[in-house]
């Protein structure tokens, strides 16, 4: 008896966020065991292809699971598409959209059409959900423009988090000679730790707002006898040469505008596996972890820090509150403020959209005070990493991901191969003789 075959559509080979995604998103899938899973990689930007190792057995299932081409024999009883709402499309009987959704407060309505395409759609966290579900687009005549209808999500929006591998991302020791080497360039024992995008936008317009997070953190400790540094795993789209120098380029900007003695920053940029990436976080010279974002859809670097059970100074906004407990992380606050043209490519902005911009002076203060008071963070740190490497894994986002393909899949006719029963060769000598009655002359 056949399984229902499942397609997934997804960037899994990219170095991306939504590639993460959807490689953990297959794996639970092959996991569960429920259907024949065909895989589909696409794109995602610029960003490099080379995700898939073939000597890694978690990358191996996917590998041997990827089509040659598009083609199926058949319709796929469910398709499972893995990228921004307004490139759904329906290839299956049954379709589930799955998209990080949206760092605002407003969509374009392409998003909205893409999603009602699908029988249901599936997002990272609350805060996308709730977005999401209250966007709502007059709808007016093209003659009179008077308002005929409205847009708005009209399918089953569900939350599934982005589930973490706990057997990589753990509290550890254990660190490359390599990687010891390479620490042993940063002269501070106290460290602040940035991961993620230096993205578009001018000065505190860019959305991980990386240029203020570093001119903060300048102005907070410059001319201080005992600094701290702060080490920035951070690139744009890519990993080349010529990337890696427009990220120099980006700090020397802001380091001259901060005058001072200014405290030491390293940039680390290259390609990083997940287990390089927990050596980053778990390094004894990394104390803190910082990111000042406008807004995530998750913030999947977060997740993956605070479980090294370190402090983690974050927004206090967005997708990653589901993960960073007011009571135990260091939130930051401040205000919405209006998204500007060029912030974000123009395919995700819409008129009206809000994100969030942190207080700068509570957030060198909540700097400030996690260095000269490090200790007393240090425990809520440890039962923040304890709470979230159990509850965020990649086995409870399996669990919860059966859960909802169980409430919302229907049960597919199941196809069964008939096996017809072997024809018995008859001989010549088994044939019965007929005999003809005489004809009589009428």
């Amino acid at each position: 008896m056949s399984k229902p075959v499942c397609l997934v559509t997804a960037p899994v080979a990219t170095r991306s966020g939504y590639g993460a995604h959807g490689r953990d998103i297959c794996r639970a899938l092959i996991k569960l065991d429920k259907y024949d899973v065909k895989i589909w990689p696409v794109r995602w930007g610029n960003t490099p292809m080379n995700a898939l190792n073939k000597d890694d057995p978690n990358d191996k299932m996917i590998i041997d699971r990827i089509l040659p081409n598009p083609q199926l024999p058949k319709q796929p009883e469910l398709h499972i598409h893995i990228v921004i709402p307004n490139e759904f499309q329906t290839f299956g009987k049954y379709n589930i959209g799955i998209t990080a959704g949206l760092e605002m407060t407003a969509c374009p309505p392409g998003w909205l059409e893409g999603m009602n395409k699908m029988n249901m759609n599936i997002v990272p966290s609350t805060f996308v959900k709730d977005m999401l579900t209250n966007i709502k687009f007059d709808i007016n005549n093209e003659q009179d423009g008077k308002k005929v209808g409205e847009l708005k999500s009209d399918k089953p929006i569900e939350v599934l988090f982005e589930g973490t591998d706990t057997n990589i991302f753990k509290k550890t020791n254990e660190f490359s000679k390599e990687f010891v080497d390479e620490m042993k360039k940063v002269k501070e024992s106290f460290n602040f730790l940035y991961v993620g995008h230096w993205l578009q936008g001018d000065l505190g317009k860019d959305r991980k707002d990386t240029g203020m997070m570093l001119k903060v953190f300048l102005e907070t400790f410059k001319n201080l006898k005992q600094k701290p540094g702060l080490i920035m795993k951070t690139s744009g789209a890519t990993y080349s040469v010529i990337d890696r120098e427009t990220m120099l380029n980006k700090i020397q900007i802001i380091k001259d505008m901060v005058k001072g003695d200014l405290p030491n920053i390293y940039l680390l940029h290259g390609d990083f596996d997940d287990e390089e990436m927990n050596q980053i976080y778990n390094h004894p010279k990394v104390k803190a972890h910082i990111n000042l974002t406008h807004g995530e859809g998750f913030g999947r670097p977060l997740l993956e820090a605070s479980i090294s059970q370190k402090p983690v100074i974050a927004t206090n906004w967005s997708g990653h509150l589901d993960f960073l407990n007011k009571n135990l992380a260091v939130l930051v606050g401040g205000g919405l403020q209006n998204v500007e043209k060029g912030s974000v490519p123009d395919e995700f902005l819409t008129e009206g959209a809000q994100w969030f911009t942190v207080n700068y002076q509570e957030a060198s203060a909540k700097m400030k005070d996690v260095y000269k008071s490090y200790k007393k963070y240090t425990l809520d740190a440890k039962k923040l990493g304890t709470v979230n490497k159990s509850k965020f894994s990649l086995n409870a986002m399996t669990k919860e991901l059966g859960k909802i393909l169980d409430k919302y899949v229907p049960e597919f006719p199941k196809e069964v191969k008939l096996e017809l029963p072997k024809l018995k060769k008859v001989g010549s000598t088994d044939l019965p003789k007929i005999k003809l009655p005489k004809l009589k002359k009428v």
